[in-house]
């Protein structure tokens, strides 16, 4: 959209949420990712950054039920948020994550978090905001994604917020004081080329569905559920903000 014809014309336009009043510059370099925690614990949000990207929030933060944060990316932004859980971290922000951890870090600074871990993904303004919800890494938290602005005929919610740990497959669990506490991709789980897409089945025609990854889908539709499961699991919005909301 060309805001400058002859003046500089500024549009601001405001959004509220339950909890959460935030606005968004249109045409400014930014967009905004409102976090809400809606889970009975803490959750503390990872964030990494796409290759050459700038690092939001130093990468990772304390997010206590029912908070919301909001965090502002720049214009053509690409990266991940994924919730870390049974987390301790001294005052110095060392410590530990059961789920997610990213290096024993509270902030991940350009760290990965460990799987399995529920991944939003997001590529902005290229030229439309391309975002996800992924399994493909595992699931520990239930994870949706909410348009609060935007358009276009696929900018809308999108969801993994069944309760995934309680139908985990028994070779894919994570346990804690006999709890499943997430769920792995077989990937993550066995490490062999049919389950990772790799080597003979490193292509969309090779690499199909697996009896774990339909488990995966068939639970949270909307969801990547193995590499290649990109005709129902991409959205798109353009000119978009976006609700993350763990659980």
């Amino acid at each position: 959209m060309n805001l400058y014809q002859n003046s500089v014309v500024l549009f601001i336009l405001v959004y509220t949420i339950p909890g959460c009043d935030y606005l968004k510059t249109k045409g400014a370099e930014a967009a905004v990712f409102t976090l809400q925690n809606k889970c009975r614990n803490t959750i503390w949000p990872g964030i990494l950054p796409g290759s050459g990207q700038i690092q939001l929030m130093n990468g990772g933060f304390q997010l206590n039920p029912g908070e919301v944060v909001n965090v502002t990316a720049p214009k053509k932004w690409s990266g991940r948020f994924w919730p870390r859980r049974f987390c301790k971290f001294d005052s110095a922000g060392n410590g530990q994550c059961l789920t997610g951890d990213c290096g024993g870090k509270l902030q991940c600074t350009g760290a990965g978090g460990a799987p399995p871990a529920t991944l939003a993904e997001f590529t902005l303004d290229s030229p439309v905001d391309y975002y996800d919800v992924s399994l493909v890494d595992g699931y520990n938290v239930r994870v949706s994604i909410e348009p609060l602005s935007g358009t276009g005929p696929t900018c809308k919610p999108i969801s993994c917020l069944s309760e995934l740990n309680r139908l985990c497959p028994v070779g894919l669990q994570v346990k804690r004081n006999g709890h499943v506490v997430a769920c792995k991709s077989a990937c993550l789980a066995f490490n062999t080329p049919e389950y990772c897409c790799t080597g003979a089945y490193a292509t969309p025609n090779s690499c199909k569905p697996t009896n774990y990854s339909k488990v995966f889908k068939a639970v949270c539709p909307t969801s990547y559920s193995y590499a290649y499961d990109d005709p129902t699991s991409t959205f798109t919005c353009q000119d978009g903000n976006y609700l993350i909301r763990f659980c």
